[in-house]
């Protein structure tokens, strides 16, 4: 199965199956992490030529995305003299592909990277499209580029080691793009008629349609923030430690329909449907509050909000999405005290 994506700055294709024989005649640098290395190091070495090959461990975890981490791993790259015909492969979820695609994008103003995701979420969001970054004290990759790879490999052999919480937590991205944009897509969800490999390509095909599209976020691309907006503000009160990100999600999405339908869009039906198909996937779908007045105003800590104006995804029915701007504070102010 092959999707392409076709922007203004790159054209390049997302296959997936099973991993090919790659080929690179320069030096390569693997960026991974301990455990994807462990489990998977030699899956990927037996499949790659290069002329020299480097593997370039950072530690796991949405804490250590960060610039000192980014700093660190091109140290090693100039110790072992790199240049820009060099190549970087982002070899994990989407921490290590986020990292890697940021390196890639400044080391030396720019060098080749390839995305292979080892995780769920990673393969249907994170490693189509090009967004890159770290995360600060402010928040959630505030620090990054667009720099799109040279390819992407989706092989789901990856996922016969994934626990289950994280292939859940991939769910929620699959099941935001169904809302957003396919209702089709959503019920086929619902009823099981798809296989795993059917689900992603379909995943990746709606993503590269926004790309192809909107490749900088300069309009329909936002709409992929749906469950965001409220995510990254739960992620960030949380120290990253509570939620995995497409957790954060799903209770995003469930926060974002709960103002759809104080906008008067959403069904009370098709809201209820959305978490029945989040908690199938034992997604949670609560989360308490302590200070509405705190988390409303973490919102403006988002690179998404701009001029001091919050711009909210929310779902008008399942498979049509709404932009709203300049929505009073106390209706929002409102949605969050539901969740106190």
């Amino acid at each position: 199965m092959k999707v392409t994506i076709n922007t203004p700055t790159k054209k390049y294709d997302i296959i997936i199956g099973k991993l090919p024989e790659i080929t690179i005649n320069n030096k390569v640098g693997i960026i991974t992490n301990p455990k994807v290395s462990g489990l998977h190091i030699n899956y990927l070495t037996n499949k790659l030529k290069a002329k020299e090959l480097h593997i370039i461990t950072l530690p796991d975890g949405e804490e250590y995305k960060t610039m000192e981490t980014v700093i660190w791993a091109m140290d090693r790259l100039f110790d072992a003299k790199f240049d820009r015909n060099s190549t970087l492969i982002a070899f994990g979820g989407g921490v290590i592909g986020d990292m890697t695609g940021f390196m890639a994008s400044i080391f030396l103003r720019g060098i080749k990277f390839i995305q292979i995701p080892t995780t769920l979420l990673s393969m249907v969001d994170s490693s189509v499209g090009g967004k890159t970054g770290v995360n600060n004290k402010y928040g959630k990759n505030l620090i990054g580029s667009f720099y799109q790879p040279e390819a992407v490999y989706i092989d789901t052999h990856f996922l016969s080691t994934l626990d289950k919480r994280e292939f859940n937590a991939g769910m929620a991205e699959i099941i935001k793009m169904a809302v957003m944009f396919d209702k089709k897509f959503f019920e086929d969800i619902k009823n099981n008629r798809l296989t795993l490999e059917e689900m992603i390509k379909r995943a990746v095909e709606l993503k590269a349609m926004v790309v192809n599209e909107d490749e900088k976020e300069k309009g329909i691309r936002s709409v992929l923030n749906y469950g965001h907006t409220f995510g990254h503000v739960i992620e960030n009160l949380t120290n990253y430690k509570t939620y995995l990100h497409g957790e954060a999600v799903a209770i995003g999405m469930v926060m974002a329909n709960e103002l759809s339908k104080e906008l008067g869009y959403l069904s009370e039906k098709e809201a209820e449907e959305i978490k029945k198909l989040l908690r199938k996937y034992d997604l949670p779908t609560t989360y308490k509050i302590k200070d509405s007045e705190e988390f409303y105003n973490h919102f403006f800590l988002d690179k998404k909000t701009i001029d001091n104006n919050i711009k909210f995804i929310i779902p008008e029915k399942i498979g049509k999405y709404k932009i709203v701007k300049n929505v009073d504070k106390e209706k929002v102010i409102n949605i969050l005290r539901k969740f106190e």
